[in-house]
């Protein structure tokens, strides 16, 4: 249940909610590429119910939250490792520049949140560039 004392920061209807985890090793061009690569999936329906339609097609929204715990490794034991994990400021800075090049809202980068999702339709994507 969420906290009313935090206040929502952002919605969207119909479109993307996109969980961006920030590797070690990315840069502005994988930062560039996935976007590019959002912005053109095509996995919305079409009027013959076909995933032919993207996120710009059906002029959708896009809600970008920062999560880098995307990046955790649980190989070994039973404590998730998050080295591979961008270092905050370099991860604040890519989240930002994905936020901006998609237009997308977001919440806040690195703080504690609370993301409810009604997921429509059985699409739900891991896109690593």
């Amino acid at each position: 249940m969420p906290d009313p004392s935090c206040g929502e920061v952002a919605a969207i209807g119909r479109g993307l909610l996109v969980l961006l985890g920030v590797h070690r090793d990315d840069g502005e061009q994988e930062a560039d590429r996935l976007v590019r690569k959002l912005l053109s999936l095509r996995i919305f329906e079409d009027a013959d119910g076909r995933m032919n339609l993207s996120v710009r097609d059906i002029g959708g929204e896009v809600l970008c939250v920062s999560q880098f715990t995307l990046l955790a490794d649980v190989r070994r034991g039973n404590r998730p490792s998050f080295g591979d994990a961008a270092p905050p400021e370099a991860a604040a800075a890519l989240y930002e520049r994905v936020l901006g090049a998609l237009g997308a809202l977001g919440g806040r980068f690195g703080a504690h949140m609370q993301v409810a999702l009604v997921n429509d339709g059985p699409v739900t994507l891991l896109v690593d560039v």
